[in-house]
């Protein structure tokens, strides 16, 4: 479907192009998405970046008699790339929103969430621009949020290892969803161990707690499971927790 260029605005009179209009301004109703719980949570869970990513796909508004800025499913909306940028009816795409430390540069230093707001179709296009429909949100969709491709991840089954933790290959918290500093059995966390580091899909982790008390150990906090790895960072899932893990809490890969 193509979206009416200037031309056919005149055409609008006709009352049955303005009908189109308004039915194309409501959209499909959303469907129930037919995923298991894993999946889907899964889709959902943050990541980081120490860079900026490139974003030319991008969320500009909505489809509505006044301005607004976040949009739910069902709801269509509009991006800034069209037939022009190879943009073709029922294509799917992630929509994401980066989030800073303070307003920060990502860096090494400060690496930066990558939020996974939900994801989209494409419902119609023209040349310059399209219009997308809102499948599923993560939590709302706003405009600036960009898009890449959307493919639907795998839950990787957990490794069998219950050997002792590889204490000499200790990695760090670094941060959750919406840059949140604690996380519980169920939640999501990412840590600075990835692929670089022997993490695999499935790979299972003790997390401690260092007290800073002379002659002591570690306190053993719980498990998680690595549920996506990338190079230099791994996105786990808390499977054990006996008390909340926090930022900056150890971590091992058991062997």
């Amino acid at each position: 479907m193509r979206l009416m260029g200037r031309a056919t605005c005149a055409l609008l009179a006709s009352g049955l192009l303005a009908a189109t209009l308004s039915a194309a301004q409501r959209g499909p109703a959303p469907t129930m998405l037919r995923l298991d719980a894993e999946v889907t949570a899964l889709a959902c869970a943050p990541s980081v970046v120490y860079e900026t990513p490139p974003a030319p796909l991008q969320i500009t508004g909505g489809q509505d008699s006044v301005v607004r800025r976040t949009f739910a499913p069902g709801d269509l909306v509009t991006i800034n790339a069209g037939t022009d940028h190879g943009i073709e009816v029922g294509q799917e795409f992630y929509t994401r929103r980066l989030l800073l430390d303070s307003r920060r540069a990502a860096s090494r230093k400060t690496p930066a969430v990558v939020r996974t707001t939900g994801w989209v179709r494409v419902y119609a296009v023209d040349k310059q621009m399209s219009l997308v429909t809102v499948t599923h949100a993560c939590e709302t969709i706003d405009t600036g949020d960009y898009l890449e491709t959307f493919v639907l991840p795998t839950v990787p089954a957990a490794a069998t290892a219950t050997g002792p933790a590889q204490r000499e290959n200790y990695g760090r918290i670094l941060v959750g969803a919406d840059r949140r500093h604690s996380y519980a059995k169920g939640d999501f966390m990412v840590v600075d161990r990835g692929s670089d580091h022997g993490v695999t899909p499935g790979a299972r982790f003790v997390v401690y707690r260092d007290k800073l008390q002379a002659k002591n150990f570690l306190y053993d906090l719980g498990e998680a499971v690595a549920v996506d790895v990338r190079p230099e960072s791994s996105t786990l899932l808390v499977t054990v927790s006996r008390d909340a893990f926090a930022t900056g809490d150890y971590l091992a890969l058991r062997k």
